[in-house]
């Protein structure tokens, strides 16, 4: 199983539409941890329409961590999106509160990883780099991590320094292969081969360029006509493939000596009742209009 972590540079290329509509999409239980430091949960505000208040969020798991419960605490405080099989790990809602979290992120790091290995899929949305109380040591853990930016001449001259320093990062620790980039809006105006050649990082997959099935996910909009086969959710699947073959690829690589990623999807399914079940019975959420 995978853990995926979701970034930008700079800007508003879509990190959380993407994280999330990553985990919607995905074919099987996946745990999403909203670790923005920003603050204010965009996914609450945006795909949740300030509908639902959520049990916790990462500051209560900082304190579970004080506790030494941190493990225990991650099923217990997941909520889960009704008719799915996504649990949610809800961020800060105020940017004053990322410092309380700076010491969270590397035993959270380790923890993740522990799930990972368990048979737990887990994307990470971390938001935009350099700010105070950025998850870096999560990102420095992930199997894959994916730097998104939009296709334009703006967006790649604000991503070049950060694409270079994590670039050299993940060299240094003999995993270059867990870098990668997600464009969004393929060709516009660059293609793939011109943003990889600018940022000296490979593009690993393209997201379409759909408003109208962007706001679903973005801003909890009604589902447009054809929602399932449109451009950004065929891209959406298609980037999940492309992310879980590398994520395994490279933990595969790092461990040699390990059995490899089960994929038999009766195995998984039992592998993962231990988060799902757990998230369903103690913070399972009723949403008006929730949509999967």
């Amino acid at each position: 199983m995978s853990l995926i972590v979701v970034c930008s540079s700079s800007g508003s290329p879509g990190v959380t539409t993407s994280a999330l509509g990553l985990a919607l999409t995905w074919p099987r239980p996946v745990l999403l941890v909203e670790a923005d430091p920003t603050g204010g949960s965009a996914l609450l505000a945006g795909y949740f329409r300030g509908q639902v208040t959520p049990a916790a969020s990462l500051v209560d798991l900082a304190f579970a961590h004080r506790t030494g419960a941190l493990a225990e605490a991650i099923p217990a405080l997941a909520m889960t999106v009704p008719g799915t099989e996504v649990s949610i790990l809800p961020g800060t809602l105020a940017h004053g509160q990322a410092r309380s979290l700076e010491a969270l992120w590397a035993p959270l790091a380790a923890t993740l990883k522990a799930l990972d290995a368990m048979g737990q899929d887990v994307l990470v949305d971390a938001g935009r780099l350099g700010l105070t109380g950025s998850p870096e040591p999560v990102i420095e853990e992930a199997d894959l991590c994916l730097l998104t930016v939009r296709t334009d001449l703006v967006s790649l001259a604000g991503a070049r320094s950060w694409a270079q320093t994590l670039r050299t990062r993940f060299d240094a620790q003999g995993a270059g292969d867990s870098l990668g980039l997600l464009t969004v809006g393929q060709g516009r105006p660059y293609s793939p081969r011109e943003v990889a050649t600018v940022l000296g990082v490979p593009v690993l997959a393209s997201l379409a360029w759909d408003e109208a099935a962007a706001a679903v996910f973005a801003r909890g909009a009604p589902r447009p006509r054809r929602f399932e086969t449109s451009p950004l959710l065929r891209s959406l699947r298609a980037t999940g493939d492309a992310a879980r073959a590398r994520a395994g690829n490279v933990a595969n690589a790092l461990a040699p000596d390990h059995e490899p990623t089960p994929t038999n999807p009766e195995r998984t399914a039992v592998e993962h009742a231990t988060i799902g079940r757990a998230s369903h019975e103690r913070n399972g959420v009723t949403q008006r209009g929730a949509r999967a």
